[in-house]
């Protein structure tokens, strides 16, 4: 126990001394949080009307609670509850959540206080902007505040103290004191992965590197491969592997046992003697490299293309280029997988982008020597689902004292990047917050005005319909702006584990052959369902635009591009 407290104390030292380093990114969060709801409090204070509107809504609220309590207090086993919990909420699935009067009474209050909440921010006439970021602040308080997240008030976590009479309570604490060290909270035992052990163990070779990337070339398993090869362009928020796992839900080793020449951009983790970097190379030195290289060792003059999340945004880009050229284009077709042109509507992260975060990020105060820090963009995607990306752990890991399961996809989701300065800066201000991509000239790059209507070859585009990061129905706009063959597929899950649904599973259906040109809803009401996963539908596809068959190549590169080392490479393994 003295070891434990002589832990804290220190952990503590260290969390002031990191709000005094980041002190300035704290004050623009407090200071952005209380103008919003100034808004709303000066809004309620100059409008009787809305005043009045509030004041009914509370009148609602007082008459449930009086119900509530009625009916706790009468016959508590058979009244039938005032609210329910959303379906798919997991915090409130223990029986005595039901069953006893006391847990009963908090969770329905919460749930009552939560509704009221909500629907004063939906009430209140305010610039449409400041109703997101009143929407987003919200709902992290009312999280926050969840019965389920703390001892007293959690009848499984209070029921496992007793059972083990305070050992799983002490366990809690030293798990507190190891992610108060660590700086953040565990979501995966990180001990049980490594990469290029059990992690991005597909063979290949790395044949090409810059400061910006390593290319890497799989080694084909098949006798025969696919003339056409394969680019796939990761996002570089995140590193390349999560579509190259374990064995058994490798993206990449699926595209080799076809017979796909598979070519994997390996983005190089930023330090900050790279924060000069703009978008510009990312173009340049990143996708019209690697299609460069591509073509002189496939011997192929085009390439296929998959771009994933924020690689599909630089895939248009480098698409829309090639496509205003004068040469024949080296792109044959393109493959979107979660992947936004378009920005009008990003989803929750949208909610709090505005002018002030950009100009913030302009002045460097919310930057670390020229780079935006991988872990300051791990928290905001957590934000996103603080439930299950933070409060789930907060309660298994303190509360109940369990430490996280191994996770190949929480730990790849933990293995931070960072981002350039001027990259970033350009990325938010001329994509998300003025949404100049999906216009006609509006931005040039590498010297070329950007018109995502000249791509005109075959373009698949995939989007998933519980995805908070990439929502579908902006995923599907794309198709409105791209002009040539083109498919839709929607598959079933979010951002991540919507991707990483390999066959073997087929955890996850998709939804196909929906009517084109009247908008996602209409695409949708169209769609024919499917079960299994949709790699089987889009590898079909993929084999059609691959052209003939070749004998595998024995060795990985050629005589310009030679053999550097074996992927998954160096620059993989950096850490923010």
């Amino acid at each position: 126990m003295p070891e434990l407290m002589t832990s804290i104390i220190q952990a503590h030292q260290k969390i002031a001394g990191n709000y005094i380093k980041n002190y300035s990114g704290y004050h623009h969060d407090i200071r952005d949080i209380t103008l919003t709801y100034s808004n709303l409090f000066s809004k309620l204070l100059i409008n009787p009307s809305e005043y009045y509107n509030i004041y009914n809504l509370n009148l609602d609220f007082f008459q449930a609670q009086q119900a509530l309590w009625k009916s706790i207090l009468t016959e508590p086993s058979k009244s039938t509850p005032i609210i329910e919990p959303d379906r798919g909420d997991k915090r409130f699935l223990d029986p005595e959540w039901n069953i006893n009067p006391y847990y009963n009474l908090i969770k329905q209050n919460y749930l009552l206080v939560s509704k009221l909440f909500r629907q004063i921010i939906n009430e209140v006439e305010v610039d449409r902007k400041i109703k997101k970021k009143l929407n987003f602040y919200t709902e992290q308080y009312i999280d926050a505040l969840s019965p389920a997240n703390y001892l007293f008030t959690n009848p499984a976590a209070i029921r496992l103290a007793i059972e083990t009479k305070g050992q799983s309570i002490l366990e809690g604490l030293n798990n507190l004191s190891n992610d108060l060290e660590k700086g953040k909270i565990s979501q995966s035992d990180d001990s049980a992965f490594e990469v290029s052990k059990n992690l991005a163990i597909t063979p290949g070779a790395i044949i090409y590197e810059n400061e910006l990337i390593q290319l890497i070339q799989y080694t084909p398993i098949t006798k025969n491969v696919f003339e056409r090869p394969l680019i796939i362009i990761p996002p570089w928020i995140n590193k390349f592997y999560i579509l190259d796992l374990q064995q058994k839900n490798s993206f990449i080793k699926f595209l080799i046992e076809h017979g796909i020449t598979v070519f994997m951009i390996s983005w190089r983790n930023p330090d900050p003697s790279m924060g000069y970097l703009k978008l510009d190379d990312y173009v340049e030195k990143g996708a019209l490299k690697a299609i460069e290289v591509a073509q002189s060792i496939s011997n192929s003059k085009q390439v296929n293309m998959l771009g994933y999340c924020l690689g599909g945004t630089l895939l248009s880009i480098a698409s829309s280029i090639l496509s205003s050229s004068q040469k024949e284009n080296p792109i044959h077709s393109a493959t979107f997988l979660a992947s936004m042109v378009d920005f009008s509507d990003i989803g929750p992260m949208g909610d709090v982008i505005d002018h002030a975060l950009i100009r913030k990020l302009e002045r460097g105060e919310l930057l670390q020597n020229g780079i935006f820090n991988g872990g300051d963009m791990e928290t905001a995607f957590n934000l996103i689902r603080a439930n299950d990306l933070i409060w789930n752990y907060v309660v298994k890991n303190y509360l109940m004292g369990i430490k996280p399961a191994a996770f190949d996809v929480i730990f790849w989701t933990n293995d931070n990047t960072n981002l350039p300065a001027d990259m970033y800066i350009y990325y938010m201000r001329e994509m998300i917050l003025e949404n100049k991509l999906s216009r006609k000239n509006a931005l040039r790059i590498c010297n070329t005005p950007i018109d995502i209507g000249k791509i005109n070859f075959p373009v698949i585009i995939i989007g998933f319909n519980e995805d908070t990061i990439s929502p579908a129905k902006t995923v599907f706009t794309t198709t409105e702006l791209v002009s040539g063959n083109i498919e839709f597929i929607l598959g079933e899950s979010g951002h991540v584990m919507g991707v990483v649904n390999p066959p073997i599973k087929n955890k996850y259906g998709y939804y196909i052959n929906g009517n084109l040109g009247n908008g996602f809803n209409e695409w949708k009401n169209t769609a024919t369902f499917n079960k299994g996963s949709w790699w089987t539908h889009w590898i079909e596809k993929l084999v059609k635009l691959s052209g003939k068959e070749t004998l595998a190549p024995s060795i990985m590169g050629n005589t310009q591009y030679e053999f550097i080392e074996a992927a998954p490479g160096r620059y993989v393994k950096k850490k923010c």
